[in-house]
């Protein structure tokens, strides 16, 4: 199954024609070397490159950045300060330049308010059918389209306020073990240090006996202080005890200071409601239990909005069909074929309309995201659970019927999380956006797509400082030319991989009965210590089987800690369905594995002071070092002292963060570098101290690959540096903050900093696709550093459409055959030549290709 190539159209772009292109001069954006190149409109352009060489910096930080800057100048300063504010490029002209839509790589919004269908706006198509053509019950009044959102007054369930959840405190999610004693901090939910304290010294004086284990209290002296609404001001006399506290009363020997009671209900939900710091919400939510509406039952409406039906389902039962589904249900009325619209036109010929039209528009946007390979969700299903190629690919589908031409379209690696199959269909869906008059900037990875392109810009030769060149701007075909294209080099490759035999497994890990989302009492063996590869369609089940089931089961049975997903706040937690339990059990194999490491996209800080070098542990190294020079020793500077996160060290201006906020009137608040220390983090005294002649600021600013040489004599520093290049991070400043790596580059740091430790066997490394956002040369360097996972005797699962990485794999599991109800199923199973020839296997065709058969 291969990808036809459009053949290029004749463009007079190569001579330079400003008419017919982009103009770009002087380019100087991050490591762009003040780059000239013409690039054509009404085509689709690709920008490759290995990672990190300079592709983004120029269709994003460039291109797209003046597309928005030049679209907000000629907007009124009042609607301006609505927008986010985008730099300036670096860049001396740009010429011929239309507006620009981005579609970027980025998380979903962290709201379970925001869904498939909100996104996507087939939910508002859906709640104008149910309010002009549903069927309502015998009297019940005529509901507004407003009646249908759960966002709205008029919709929303009254109890739960459209979450579909209640939350709510109770006796034991506040006192875990009522075995202690008020003193013994029975009360968990209660502020810890002086709070507590306080409140505790005021149930002295109000005679509760703290000293007693908290089940031996009176249930009604339990529920007071756990429920009431009361708040007593009572003398409070600390390190008494009752007695002593009524005779001082009696006396009227002054108190300390009157305290005010508070129920630990009451401290629970205020702190929640009103507390700025996320660290206290998350305390709070702790302490507070969610379930199912028992108004709603989960369904987020008012009785008399879920009270409307079409087609026998209400509107929360009808956004829960998979979207596949849903097209059928409403394809009928869109052809006007249903049988229920003859009965309809009888008496309401005006529902009839109403009906075809909404069912013809939502079937024409349908039949994108279907194409798209997105059959399988759900219009209630929230963004926070999508991956960033699906939402991306949601965006991408709401553009294709949106009928804008002369735009730009700019997009991130749209490939990424795709199947090649679903790849083909992201290549009609682009293609459809040419047709009508518009330009697209890609840029990609994907050899598919590559191939697809009318016109490549090639950036390179390397990362970072080594790249920001344009090796070549022209048709697919020229670039075979291009010797020190590393893009060349696969795009042309004139044979498949040598043949290689897989590596025999010593044992299996079996997994027996998995049930989790469309796995179904699916039974599946993992091999021991070699490299296996999980394939499948998007949406088939390989995350639920490996990165979910496996995870959880195999975490289970060691005792470590279940994963917890720090990057999402309190608030957004306790809003979520309950989570899914995995049914499932392993029936051997365990006992050769010591430790389960899960590699995974979460972000490895949520927050600038995390970075490249302390995630790694690699900066302590280099503060022990700085530490160690005569004139830190001479001032009796520790290695404390060369942290930012430490006052003594850091500038007391930004506090440590490089920058400052700067309030604009008129406009959004920006940041710009801390006018003390101007971006170096650190206050004079602390740079005053030099290794080598560089300040520890300047070390920071150092790419990887700069660090590396300039760190060649101390192995405690090489060896992370080392591990980060051979993963293929060499352009990342090791001072970047962890808030503005990409997904795939999250992982990586984290499958280095595990591969520093990697000396012993017997750990189960678990990956979800790790090729996300790697040039093919990038990949063949990830594989490398796997494969010495391996063969220090661990046992390496990837989750991953890259069918380079498929094809050197010992074993491979494909899960299949489609999406959603129509996966779930292991479809083959065994080394990759033998998966090859499974006539029922999707991934089958693409595999055979890359094996060169």
């Amino acid at each position: 199954m291969a990808t036809t190539t459009p053949q290029p159209r004749p463009m007079s772009v190569a001579s330079g024609a400003a008419s017919d292109c982009v103009r770009v001069r002087g380019a100087r954006e991050h490591n762009l070397k003040n780059v000239d190149v013409n690039i054509p409109r009404n085509a689709l352009v690709v920008f490759t490159g290995v990672s990190g060489s300079g592709k983004s910096s120029l269709a994003f930080s460039t291109l797209y950045a003046e597309a928005q800057r030049r679209y907000l100048e000629s907007v009124s300063p009042y609607a301006r300060r609505l927008f986010h504010q985008m730099n300036v490029p670096l860049v001396d002209e740009i010429e011929g330049l239309p507006p620009a839509v981005a579609l970027q790589q980025q998380r979903g919004s962290p709201t379970t308010r925001s869904s498939v269908g909100s996104v996507t706006t087939l939910s508002n198509l859906l709640r104008m059918l149910y309010s002009r053509a549903g069927d309502y019950p015998p009297g019940q009044p005529h509901l507004e389209a407003e009646s249908f959102s759960t966002n709205t007054p008029e919709g929303a369930c009254p109890r739960c306020h459209g979450l579909g959840r209640i939350h709510e405190v109770t006796e034991a999610s506040m006192v875990p073990d009522p075995s202690l004693s008020i003193r013994e901090r029975a009360v968990a939910a209660w502020p810890m240090a002086w709070g507590g304290q306080n409140l505790r010294d005021i149930l002295i004086t109000l005679g509760v006996d703290v000293d007693k284990p908290w089940r031996a209290l009176p249930k009604k002296t339990r529920d007071w202080i756990l429920f009431t609404e009361e708040q007593p001001v009572v003398p409070v006399y600390p390190g008494w005890d009752h007695q002593q506290i009524q005779r001082a009363i009696r006396r009227k020997v002054e108190p300390s200071y009157m305290g005010t009671f508070s129920s630990a209900q009451r401290h629970v939900t205020h702190s929640f409601a009103t507390t700025q710091s996320a660290m206290m919400k998350k305390r709070a939510a702790r302490y507070m239990l969610s379930s199912n509406c028992p108004l709603c039952e989960g369904k987020r409406l008012r009785r008399e909005s879920l009270s409307v039906t079409f087609e026998g389902l209400d509107i929360a039962q009808m956004s829960r069909q998979p979207l596949k589904a849903f097209s059928e249900i409403f394809a009928p009325y869109a052809e006007g074929r249903a049988e229920r619209l003859a009965a309809l036109g009888q008496h309401h010929p005006e529902k009839v309309m109403v009906v075809e039209r909404i069912a013809a528009d939502l079937c024409k946007r349908l039949s994108v995201l279907l194409d798209l390979g997105l059959g399988y969700l759900t219009l209630e299903r929230s963004t926070p659970t999508l991956s960033p190629g699906e939402l991306q690919r949601l965006r991408l589908a709401t553009q294709v019927v949106s009928n804008l031409f002369g735009v730009v379209y700019v997009l991130d690696e749209p490939s990424a999380g795709l199947h090649p199959v679903d790849t083909l269909a992201l290549l009609r869906a682009l293609d459809a956006l040419k047709a009508v008059g518009n330009s697209l900037f890609v840029v990609e990875h994907d050899l598919d797509v590559v191939r697809h392109a009318d016109w490549i810009v090639d950036v390179g030769p390397a990362a970072g400082e080594l790249g920001g060149q344009i090796l070549y701007s022209g048709p697919p075909d020229g670039l075979a030319k291009i010797a020190g294209s590393e893009t060349a080099r696969h795009l042309f490759a004139k044979a498949a991989a040598p043949a290689r035999t897989p590596r025999e497994p010593d044992d299996w890990l079996r997994l027996a009965d998995v049930t989790r989302n469309n796995l179904r009492h699916v039974d599946c063996a993992f091999p021991l210590e070699v490299l296996t590869t999980v394939t499948g369609v998007s949406g088939s089940g390989k995350s639920s089987l490996v990165s979910q089931a496996l995870v959880e089961l195999v975490a289970e049975a060691l005792g470590a800690p279940a994963v917890v997903e720090e990057d999402i706040d309190a608030e957004a937690a306790l809003e979520r369905d309950a989570p899914i339990a995995t049914q499932g059990r392993i029936d051997g194999g365990l006992g050769s594995i010591k430790r389960l490491i899960q590699v995974d996209q979460r972000p490895i800080g949520r927050t600038p002071r995390s970075n490249l070098a302390t995630y790694t542990g690699l900066f302590d190294h280099v503060r022990a070092i700085f530490a160690a020079t005569p004139e830190a020793k001479q001032r009796r500077y520790d290695a404390g002292r060369f942290s930012f996160n430490v006052a003594k060290g850091r500038c007391p201006n930004c506090e440590g963060e490089g920058f400052v906020m700067v309030e604009l009137l008129f406009l959004p608040s920006v940041y710009a570098p801390c006018p003390a220390c101007h971006g170096a983090r650190y206050n004079e005294k602390t740079l005053e101290i030099r290794y080598r002649d560089k300040t520890i600021a300047d070390v920071l600013a150092m790419t990887v690959e700069a660090a590396s040489a300039f760190f060649s004599d101390a192995p405690n520093v090489r060896r992370p540096l080392d591990v980060l290049r051979d993963v293929g991070l060499d352009y990342l400043r090791l001072g970047q903050p962890a808030t503005e790596l990409s997904g795939g580059e999250a992982q990586r740091v984290k499958l280095a900093t595990e591969l520093q430790r990697a000396g012993r066997g017997g750990a189960l490394y678990v990956l979800d696709e790790p090729t996300t956002g790697l040039h093919p040369t990038d990949v063949e360097r990830l594989l490398a550093q796997l494969n010495t996972l391996v063969e220090a005797g661990n046992t390496v699962i990837i989750v991953d459409h890259d069918m380079s990485v498929a094809a050197a794999s010992d074993w491979l599991i494909d899960i299949g055959p489609g999406a959603g109800d129509e996966g779930g199923t292991i479809v083959a199973m065994g080394p990759p030549e033998t998966a090859a020839r499974v006539a029922e296997s999707r991934t089958a065709p693409f595999l055979a290709r890359a094996l060169g058969r």
